[in-house]
């Protein structure tokens, strides 16, 4: 019994590990703004003092894990002056056969299922970089989920932490790039 225990949880470490293997290969990239790059006027706020264009990014991914339910992208800014960073898109339930977001599919063009929460702008939807004038300039960090679950269990008025509480749980791998901006 002891040795078929053993054997069980070997079997069980290997999987999880030709899984992280697979998820190696899992690439997120971006027509409209390249990895370790600077964001676009295009891409940047319309607010607080910024005048971009507010435009969501064109954003392209393969390679997902195997058992992959559905995907969610999130936008981050870790050095936001906030004490815990700034979420600026939330998107969930994307299903698995989406392979790309268009630039400007935030207002219009969004998956079949797909759902936007809320950001630390108080609203769901894209909203572009605009770090406070001479700060060093921030990182925005785009990061893919692939999912397990055909839907993560939220709506619109979900919170990023929220979010994150389920990705914890279900997440097969990720995908991510960061890029910059500053004024």
């Amino acid at each position: 019994m002891y040795k078929t225990k053993i054997l069980a949880c070997a079997l069980a470490l290997a999987s999880a590990l030709f899984g992280t293997a697979q998820a190696a290969d899992f690439t997120l990239t971006s027509a409209t703004i390249k990895s370790g790059g600077t964001v676009a006027d295009e891409q940047v706020l319309t607010g607080f003092g910024c005048t971009g264009g507010n435009v969501s990014p064109q954003l392209s991914w393969s390679d997902a894990p195997a058992g992959t339910k559905s995907f969610t992208l999130t936008m981050f800014d870790p050095d936001a002056p906030t004490g815990s960073g700034f979420w600026h898109w939330l998107v969930v339930n994307m299903p698995p056969a989406t392979k790309e977001l268009a630039k400007g599919a935030s207002k219009s063009g969004m998956p079949a299922g797909a759902l936007q929460t809320r950001t630390d702008f108080g609203a769901p939807g894209y909203g572009g970089p605009c770090p406070p004038k001479g700060d060093k300039p921030h990182r925005y960090q785009f990061t893919l989920f692939a999912v397990d679950v055909d839907k993560l269990e939220v709506n619109a008025d979900t919170s990023a932490a929220v979010v994150g509480f389920n990705l914890h749980f279900h997440t097969l791998g990720k995908a991510a790039f960061t890029a910059t901006y500053g004024r």
